[in-house]
């Protein structure tokens, strides 16, 4: 399992945020055994002036097992499983502080709006308040709590995003481009531009990644990370 999930972290550097996204969603559907009611100072990990809780890091670990103990066959080791959940949490705290510097920030119209279009709470295809605040409040939650935990996630996919946006591809990876295709078949014009396109966006694709993955390593190396092993 770990394999898979490593192979595809790499290919595209901002899959494991997205899949933490997804935890986080599940986490609000599925977390009627956790609450909130206990408080907890400890850390599984400093990131920064941030800390992966050992309460967060609990629930995403069992939400990250529900989601692929079902998918993935064989067997796996349950230390490497929860260091790669950790990872994630960590990465996640970095793009936290990383929009902060980059000066970016959520609005209450985007929170709303991102609110409003989650399957998790239509009804018919629209946004039903009742069922929202019902949903919540049957994991213990308020709308106040999941709106401060869920700006987050837009924060850091908004960093992420940011980064991923101001690539593109230079005049001379055009010019290889082209080159490239100029030894290829000639078809029809529309099978051309096609293929043309499709080549396009697959360097920019990479060359992204390329870029996701050196900021997200200057991260690192700029950032205090502490974990604490003894807590997870």
């Amino acid at each position: 399992m770990i394999k898979i999930l490593r192979i595809a972290h790499h290919k595209y550097p901002w899959i494991l945020i997205s899949v933490m996204g997804v935890i986080m969603i599940t986490f609000v559907v599925g977390m009627g055994w956790w609450g909130f009611t206990e408080q907890r100072d400890d850390a599984v990990a400093n990131v920064g002036a941030l800390k992966v809780s050992r309460e967060e890091y609990e629930r995403a670990y069992k939400n990250f097992y529900q989601i692929y103990r079902d998918k993935v066959k064989g067997e796996f080791k349950d230390e490497q499983l929860k260091e790669f959940v950790l990872e994630g949490l960590i990465e996640g705290k970095l793009w936290q502080i990383a929009a902060k510097d980059l000066g970016l920030s959520i609005s209450p119209e985007e929170l709303r709006d991102d609110i409003l279009t989650r399957p998790d709470f239509q009804r018919n295809g629209t946004f039903d308040p009742d069922l929202y605040r019902r949903l919540l409040a049957a994991n213990r939650l308020t709308p106040a709590l999941f709106e401060s935990m869920h700006i987050h996630e837009l924060l850091r996919d908004k960093a992420l995003l940011t980064i991923r946006d101001s690539v593109a591809l230079t005049p001379t990876e055009v010019n290889d481009v082209n080159a490239v295709l100029a030894h290829q078949p000639s078809g029809q014009p529309a099978q051309a531009a096609l293929a043309t396109d499709r080549l396009m966006q697959d360097v920019l694709l990479q060359k992204q990644q390329r870029a996701l993955a050196a900021f997200k390593e200057s991260l690192k190396v700029s950032i205090s990370v502490k974990i604490h092993k003894e807590l997870m």
